[in-house]
């Protein structure tokens, strides 16, 4: 059985606060490929349902909401993780030095992604 952890966070805006889900994925130094986060199995994505990628090696954090990581994460089309997404967020050169990749820099340790949650009601 798979088991999700996402947490909800209150920001706080008037008149009401906005309260925003939010699924933490991370990267170890040692990982085989430090900026790649694959087989993820996102379900419902909405607005205000955001993923944070930390990846160690490059000591960077991607901000991104759900709905645009599943249009422009690659899905897979077949096997054993059709119909998950991978999205590849740093390079890594034959040194074996993490940099990330320019293609996600709108993403890229900007936490203020956040400050565009909106309270439904609205």
């Amino acid at each position: 059985m798979l088991k999700f952890q996402i947490f909800l966070a209150r920001l706080e805006r008037d008149p009401y606060p906005v309260y925003v889900d939010i699924q933490i994925k991370a990267r170890s130094k040692d990982a085989r490929n430090p900026g790649t986060f694959a087989a993820m199995e996102i379900r419902k994505p909405r607005p205000n349902f955001y993923f944070i990628f930390y990846s160690e090696a490059g000591n960077q954090y991607w901000i991104m909401p759900s709905l645009d990581v599943t249009k422009l994460a690659t899905r897979n089309k077949s096997g054993i993780a059709k119909g998950r997404y991978r999205i590849v967020f740093t390079n890594t050169n034959v040194k074996g030095e993490v940099s990330p990749r320019p293609k996600w820099e709108r993403w890229r340790n900007n936490f203020k992604l956040l400050d565009f949650a909106q309270d439904p009601r609205a």
